[in-house]
């Protein structure tokens, strides 16, 4: 978890949900509202942005502890928050041009018990940690996801994932599903590509870190891969013109699984079979 912007500035100031609720229902565009204290029994919903030049931001003190983050509208920054046993996912971002910084989810429970899941276009995932995510219930708990099965949860586009942690997880560090994806619960309307997964920390124990399903354009450069796993990358389902490059990675049998229909257009290390 990185260092959050200090609070100054602040066009208003919250210390509860429902100060927040006001803050938003009265900022505009370029506003910065800046949060403080404990609202561990509430999960903070963030239904309205700024502009695509002037996004409203909703900023933390890096201990600014909620029951978790729920963005639904563009054109937002949320920076210095920490989640604490949220409901899963611990952080939701869905719209255009969001930004989430400097940011933990902790122990993220109940549901699929992923730490963050978005979509939408323009999405920076930056400087966050998410720790202790569970399989224990029969979830399926990643780190981040994005999936592409209806109208609500559309394809995810140009999006950018740098310098993130992602300890003790039991599932994928990220795992992206295309609307055509195997899955078979796909919507089958318009395309994801542009996701770029870069200088990242990542321990878990699926069987690769990163899964990419019907994706185009994915990068995976920079990052440090250092779960007991299978293979530390996965491209499946036509996920073409995939790029990895620069990785660490520790115990894999080897370093990308890619399967014929994603082979057009891959640049980095030989693939050692089907995921």
């Amino acid at each position: 978890m990185g260092t959050p912007a200090a609070q100054t500035n602040c066009a208003r100031k919250a210390t509860d949900s429902s100060s927040v609720e006001q803050a938003l229902n009265g900022a505009s565009a370029g506003d910065t509202i800046c949060v403080s204290g404990d609202l561990s029994a509430d999960r903070v919903i963030i239904a309205k942005g700024g502009s695509a030049q002037a996004p409203i931001t909703v900023l933390g003190d890096g201990k600014t502890i909620t029951k978790g983050i729920t963005v639904e509208a563009s054109n937002v920054v949320v920076d210095g928050f920490v989640a604490e046993e949220p409901e899963a996912p611990g952080v939701s971002l869905k719209g255009d041009n969001l930004t989430l910084r400097n940011t933990a989810v902790n122990s993220p429970r109940e549901g699929d018990g992923d730490g963050i899941r978005f979509w939408g276009t323009n999405i920076k995932i930056l400087h966050n940690t998410v720790t202790d995510t569970s399989n224990d219930t029969g979830a399926h708990a990643d780190c981040m996801q994005t999936y592409a099965t209806d109208e609500d949860s559309p394809a995810s586009q140009d999006v950018l994932i740098d310098s993130n942690r992602c300890e003790k997880i039991d599932n994928n560090c990220l795992i992206a599903e295309g609307p055509n994806s195997s899955a078979g619960d796909g919507s089958g309307e318009g395309e994801m590509k542009n996701i770029t997964f870069s200088n990242n920390f990542c321990d878990n124990k699926a069987s690769q870190a990163v899964l990419a399903d019907d994706v185009r354009n994915m990068v995976i450069t920079g990052n440090q891969i250092v779960g007991h796993i299978n293979h530390a990358f996965a491209f499946q389902n036509q996920s073409t013109s995939g790029v990895v490059t620069g990785n660490q990675v520790g115990s894999v049998r080897y370093e990308v699984g890619m399967d014929s229909s994603s082979q057009n257009g891959y640049n980095g290390p030989q693939a050692g079979g089907a995921p």
